[in-house]
């Protein structure tokens, strides 16, 4: 089976919305999908906070085969950093209430 990274077009009319997946190369673009890698939203004003990825899940994909779009390949080279970076930062644990 030949997997691709591509986006999955959600959202309506006026006000796209995209999921970044693994798919089998021959579904058609909104088909059954493999596994949600991400979410591109481009109507989003900071474009930092546009896309979110799943880096672990990504590099997985990749390392078996999976071949990302052009679009997905721009965004990947674009925001995985920072998302690696969101990943590793343990998430602060509550501080405890003082009476």
């Amino acid at each position: 089976m030949a997997v691709r990274i591509r986006m999955k077009m959600m959202g309506r009319k006026h006000r796209p919305y995209f999921r970044i997946v693994a798919i089998d190369s021959r579904q058609p673009r909104d088909g059954r999908t493999l596994e949600d890698l991400g979410t591109y939203d481009p109507m989003i004003k900071d474009k930092d906070n546009r896309c979110t990825l799943k880096p672990d899940r990504l590099k997985y994909w990749m390392s078996i085969g999976a071949l990302p779009s052009e679009k997905v390949q721009a965004l990947i080279a674009r925001h995985l950093k920072k998302a690696e970076e969101a990943a590793a930062q343990p998430a602060a644990p509550p501080e405890p209430a003082q009476s």
